[in-house]
């Protein structure tokens, strides 16, 4: 519209005389000078392509161009000088370019705003959709100048132009959206693995860590600007693994292992890896991380590497067990019969006791070993584990410092397992005295048991089955061990005591027992934190009822027992074993072999006591001897004797006594069996 004034649309202009079809008040038909300077303003005007106005100070139109009457679609004879404002308002709300307001409304209203004279710049849409600026100022003293330009395109781009940027607003929105939640989302993955993952730039700084960071060092992953790996590693640690760190972000993908404490205070074995992050012109512009806890891992490799190495060394305990088992027979058996010939004999005496107590000496030894090499015959029961721990510290109580703490803390469920009770009990009795040495006077061990159901994984990784075990659990406050220490604590013959101070097959001695039993023993330890020994057993039904084991006595030195054969590989042990057996009122049959006993067994009736050597040479051993005579009746009583033999674990069924033993111990093991009851 015109507007002079700011009229909302007011007319919207009129052009200076000179139009065609209007009347010109410069043109007299003469070619003077200000006619020919009219004519050339105007064609000057009617080339641009704004409209364009003026009106006067009583609202008359003074000029305009063509523009103008193009863009409004005013009729050429409506523009003249002098032509009123009015004219064109009416005009247009008579054609209903202001909508359905009235006429005379709409005519006084933008009339009294024009007579206002005030700038203007506003827009307005016609009928025909065309877009139009309207602009005004107002010539102090003169009137109004006004210019309308077509901006319907321009409208449109930008309109378009808006839409556009409002859509990919929304598709930001709706990315950036759906990039938090994968955001979201992959923190949530990441912070459910047992691990730590992080990410750090080139410059050392941290971009993002997960919550494993929060739960092992109480970082806080919402603010990295604090993180700082020399703090939460310490120096130590964080100048071990900088090389490693060097080589990532030298482009090397590296994997190294090393040890960290926790927040807690808790000491792990953990494994990192690094992969170098590329940016797009090939260089590192970060690393990626990612730390696993490999402490329990590490732990069931030393375990099953600790297994693997006893294992050879029982084997190799318990070939050397077997011929100085047959040595210590022959000697002990001499020097006994020769010590009991020449009773009374101070001067015989003298030489005899001090080899004999050193033969014994000999054979406790050799039983050590037998035990760590699992080939010790065991008694094996239904043992209450609580009872058995109770009993247990009330033997060792006095043993101890008065000033050192022993605690045993039992668990609310039974705890049984299936062993033999006087084996367990050496072990527990070991581990407690061995706590005590390396304890302080002031200090405490405690003993705990308690019961676990081990899955596949679980058990797999501790060498059991699975299913339901009992753990006794002996702690200490002691000087602890370092690792090359902990790796050996189980070989025998080893210690770190003084000289004279022990042996060093009790610990030995408890692994093979454990093993033997079905179960495994494992020790944690660390310097200046103590000692943690745990043995793992099957645990065993709480039995309905258990029978009161019989004293076997003593053994009567009398009249004729019966027949008994005798089946021993080696002559000099089957000499001084048959004078035992002739000793306890026995006659004699021997044989060198498996098979000739058993010619003899099938060949002779009514003999009572088959005593057989469980390894011999031949295809017929001990066991399958024993086995057959019971199964076909062929001995009334049969006993096994051995000092080494692999898989006496299977030996259940068959009563078997350890080389080397005394008369009266082999009396004790017949009476056991009822082959020395009177009148057998």
């Amino acid at each position: 519209m015109p507007m002079p004034p700011r009229s909302p649309d007011t007319p919207d202009g009129a052009l200076s005389g000179g139009h065609d079809g209007a009347p010109d008040a410069g043109r007299d038909g003469g070619k003077d000078g200000g006619s020919w300077r009219q004519q050339t303003l105007q064609a000057g005007l009617d080339l641009l392509d704004q409209g364009l106005t003026v009106f006067d100070s009583s609202l008359h139109l003074v000029a305009w161009n063509r523009a103008f009457l193009e863009l409004l679609s005013f009729p050429p004879e409506m523009t003249r000088i002098g032509a009123p404002f009015e004219n064109f308002i009416r005009y247009n709300a008579q054609r209903g370019e202001y909508g359905d307001e009235p006429v005379e409304d709409a005519v006084r209203q933008r009339v009294d705003l024009a007579l206002q004279f005030l700038p203007h710049d506003i827009e307005r849409e016609r009928p025909d959709g065309r877009i139009l600026r309207i602009t005004g100022q107002p010539l102090p003293g003169h009137g109004f100048v006004t210019l309308y330009s077509d901006v319907t395109e321009q409208r449109r781009t930008e309109q378009a132009l808006r839409q556009a940027n409002l859509e990919l607003e929304s598709r930001v929105q709706a990315r950036t959206a759906s990039l938090r939640r994968s955001e979201q989302q992959m923190r949530l993955v990441t912070d459910s693995i047992p691990a730590l993952v992080a990410y750090f730039s080139v410059d050392h700084g941290y971009e993002y860590i997960n919550r494993g960071y929060q739960d092992w060092f109480g970082l806080d992953p919402r603010h990295l600007e604090r993180v700082s790996a020399r703090a939460f590693l310490g120096h130590e640690v964080y100048e071990g693994i900088r090389p490693f760190v060097k080589r990532a972000l030298s482009g090397e993908s590296v994997t190294f292992d090393y040890e960290l404490r926790t927040q807690a205070g808790e000491a792990l074995s953990v494994r990192t890896t690094l992969v170098p992050d590329r940016g797009p012109d090939g260089c590192v512009v970060g690393c990626f991380e990612l730390t696993f806890d490999v402490t329990e891992q590490k732990r069931s490799q030393a375990l099953i590497l600790r297994a693997q190495k006893m294992e050879a060394m029982g084997q190799l305990a318990g070939g050397l067990a077997h011929d100085f088992n047959n040595i210590l027979t022959v000697i002990l058996g001499n020097l006994t019969a020769l010590g009991d010939a020449r009773a009374g004999d101070a001067q015989v005496a003298e030489y005899t006791e001090p080899a004999i107590t050193a033969a014994r000496r000999g054979a406790e030894l050799i039983r050590g070993l037998m035990t760590f090499a699992r080939q010790q015959p065991l008694q094996a029961g239904a043992v209450d584990v609580d009872a058995l721990v109770a009993s247990v510290v009330r033997l060792v109580r006095p043993a101890l410092p008065a000033c050192l703490t022993l605690q045993a803390h039992t668990g609310d469920d039974a705890a049984w397992v299936w062993a033999d009770p006087m084996q367990l009990e050496n072990a527990l009795v070991n581990l407690i005295l061995n706590a005590r040495d390396a304890t302080p006077a002031s200090g405490r061990i405690d003993i705990r048991v308690r019961t676990s159901v081990l899955d596949a994984t679980q058990a797999a990784a501790m060498q059991l089955q699975p299913g339901a075990h009992v753990c006794i659990e002996v702690r200490d406050e002691g000087v602890g061990m370092d690792a090359a220490t902990l790796a050996r604590v189980f070989e025998p013959f080893f210690t770190t005591k003084r000289p004279g101070s022990g042996t060093g097959l009790g610990m030995a001695m408890v692994y093979g027992f454990v093993r033997q039993s079905g179960g495994v023993v494992d020790a944690r330890s660390r310097p200046g934190e103590g000692t943690v020994v745990s043995l793992w057993l099957p645990a065993a039904e709480v039995p309905g009822g258990l029978a009161p084991m019989d004293d076997p006595g003593t053994v009567p030195d009398a009249a004729r027992r019966g027949v008994a054969l005798l089946v021993e590989d080696d002559a000099d042990v089957r000499k001084v074993v048959r004078r035992s057996l002739l000793d306890l009122g026995y006659a004699v049959i021997e044989a060198a072999h498996g098979q000739e006993g058993l010619e003899i067994l099938q060949r002779m009736d009514g003999i009572t006591l088959l005593l057989s050597d469980v390894m011999m040479p031949g295809e017929l051993d001990g066991r399958a001897l024993a086995r057959q005579a019971r199964r076909e009746g062929l001995a009334r009583h049969v006993l096994l004797m051995s000092g080494y033999a692999p898989g006496m674990d299977t030996l259940t069924d068959l009563p078997v006594l350890a080389k080397p033993f005394t008369t009266a111990e082999l009396a004790q093991a017949l009476a056991a069996l009822g082959s020395l009851e009177p009148g057998a």
